[in-house]
């Protein structure tokens, strides 16, 4: 090295020495990583598995009083990540309410959607709207609306919460208010715009043909809308033996398996695989980016509901899916 590059290396220490505590960095050296040539999301592929976080909700119903917890739920986790964030920007959980219990009533700034895994006799309360839940229903907990959660009958009601929580939390912008007692006032209904039956998904089903189909949730109030401004919903069919379509976009995804058994592959930027192995009620993340498919290994027909962030990516006009998706 000349003594004249030496210098300069000795000048450009000294001044990366000066930066620091006035908290500042030199863009130069770091701008491939803050402006890379594709997505790199934080978060990692991962599966939840039902069978074995079912034994610990029935002890959390056990020694957990709902009085003490006001949601009895647990966050699932990206290993990759930290709570709550189950994908970069989204949130799952499981949540588990006992028989006779009330979850306090409150309202707050994120979006949520509840897909009901297991159970009767559960209902829930928006707005002073109470509708009960039956097994694939997602119920809508649309922003600052007041709400509530019950179970009448014997055993325990299970489903998966989804919200945009970690995007809020980021902006930030997350508020929450309790309400001054445990009921909002509410009466039953039929028919709700933030109930939407798993009957009218199969239908759905039953009336396309091919191995595979998709059904795009769409808003009851908002003609062509997704669920929310950030979340969207899907549920798709794959007939036994048979696989999706690939699919490579710019949204996060976190499925859950309503029926069947089988496995998605998931290739990121650089070719390497991760395999992900699922059956019935478990649930999986796929982060933002990252080809995949879905491969029903049983003969009986696979069910999958997701939840992702495209709503969001669409209203902000930097949504991308590869040319390899046919969704």
């Amino acid at each position: 090295m000349s003594p004249s590059a030496q210098s300069d290396n000795a000048v450009l220490n000294n001044l990366l020495k000066e930066l620091h505590p006035e908290h500042a960095e030199p863009l130069w050296t770091v701008l491939s990583k803050v402006s890379p040539a594709v997505p790199q999301p934080k978060a990692v592929p991962h599966l939840w598995k039902y069978k074995k976080l079912r034994p610990l909700l029935d002890e959390a119903g056990r020694i957990v009083p709902q009085e003490e917890s006001e949601r009895r739920a647990f966050m699932l986790i990206n290993p990759a990540l930290k709570r709550p964030q189950t994908t970069d920007t989204l949130y799952a959980a499981l949540q588990y309410i006992n028989s006779g219990e009330v979850a306090p009533a409150h309202r707050h700034t994120p979006f949520a959607l509840r897909f009901i895994i297991e159970g009767t006799g559960g209902w829930t309360a928006v707005e002073g709207e109470k509708i009960y839940m039956e097994k694939g229903d997602v119920i809508l907990t649309p922003r600052w609306q007041w709400h509530d959660h019950g179970k009448d009958g014997e055993g325990a009601m299970v489903w998966l919460d989804g919200l945009d929580l970690p995007m809020l939390n980021n902006i930030p912008v997350c508020f929450t208010e309790h309400y001054d007692q445990d009921r909002y006032p509410s009466i039953e209904v039929k028919k709700s715009t933030t109930k939407y039956p798993w009957s009218d998904v199969q239908k759905y089903f039953d009336s396309v043909s091919g191995d595979y189909a998709i059904y795009n949730y769409q808003s009851q109030t908002e003609e062509g809308k997704p669920l929310s401004s950030i979340i969207a919903g899907q549920a798709e069919k794959i007939v036994g033996g048979k696989s999706s379509p690939d699919r490579l976009e710019s949204s996060s995804f976190i499925y859950h398996v309503y029926e069947g058994k089988g496995r998605t592959i998931i290739t990121d930027d650089n070719d390497v695989e991760t395999v992900i192995k699922w059956e019935n009620r478990d649930t999986f993340c796929i982060p933002a980016w990252r080809k995949f498919i879905h491969v029903n290994e049983g003969q009986e027909t696979v069910y999958l509901f997701n939840f992702n962030d495209s709503a969001l990516l669409k209203n902000l006009d930097i949504y991308r899916a590869d040319q390899i998706s046919a969704i």
